[in-house]
This record gives C-alpha cells, structure tokens and sequence, in this order.
C-alpha cells in the first residue's frame, strides 16, 4: 500500500536529517514469473483484447509481483478488467483505473511513491571454494 506523507526530497535536501520512517523496498530487477493468467473471458462473458492482454502480461511480470499475495493479485486482476473497460472505449473508468495503476506501482513513479526500487540481482558465485590439502603442510 501507498506510504503516507510527502515524497522524499533528494540526497541533502531534507529538512528532517533523521533516518526515515519508511525504508526503501530493494527488489532485483529480474521479471517474475510466477503471476496468475487472465481467466479466459470478461466478467462480462467477452474475450480480452490483444491490448488489455498485453497489459496484463505487463504487469504479472513486474520485479516487485515477489511481494504480491492473494489479496494484491486479486486487486490487479479487478484493476485490469478496468483496463479492459477503458480500452473497449469507456472514459468513465479512465481515473479509478489510474488510481490503482498507482496503487500497483505500474511506472518508475508511482514505484517511487512506494519506495519500491530495482536493483542489479547480485552474481550467484556456484563456485565451489578450493580446499587446501592438510597433506602438503606436514612433514610425512
């Protein structure tokens, strides 16, 4: 969810010099994976749009979906039906449906509104550590 209170000011800036209340979400800037697929039609019995489909394929990817559980994948299921609502042409939908985009952390912006930020995965080392033979330090 959303942090309360105003966006953070850039390095040295901030009036207040003490540790922030909320600390920034590093997460590896790798695609997930594991995300649900569309049901295969609408609420409404239609079948998706190429665009709204590929919106979804947008957002089940996204890095930070390793912190979604039933409760978030659920919103983001309801928030595309809304998609699918702007894009078959209702405009009604266009502000709710940016509400919960933001609440999604879909751009760079809204993820810094949540202090969600990407970074480089580090290097897995699958190298084993050389082992030193004790037979070459004794005297036999």
């Amino acid at each position: 969810m959303p942090v309360t209170g105003r966006k953070a000011k850039p390095e040295g800036e901030a009036r207040h010099r003490g540790k922030p209340t909320y600390e920034w979400t590093d997460i590896d800037d790798v695609a997930f994976t594991g995300g649900p697929k569309l049901p295969r039609t609408r609420a409404n019995g239609q079948p998706w749009m190429k665009r709204t489909k590929d919106k979804w394929a947008a957002w089940s990817s996204m890095p930070h979906c390793t912190l979604w559980g039933p409760a978030e994948w659920d919103f983001a299921l309801d928030a595309i039906e809304l998609a699918a609502q702007f894009h078959a042409g209702d405009e009604k939908v266009a502000t709710e449906l940016r509400n919960r985009e933001k609440v999604l952390g879909t751009t760079h912006d809204y993820r810094r509104d949540l202090r969600i930020r990407y970074v480089e995965p580090k290097p897995d080392n699958d190298t084993p550590a050389s082992v030193t033979k004790m037979d070459d330090y004794r005297d036999l």
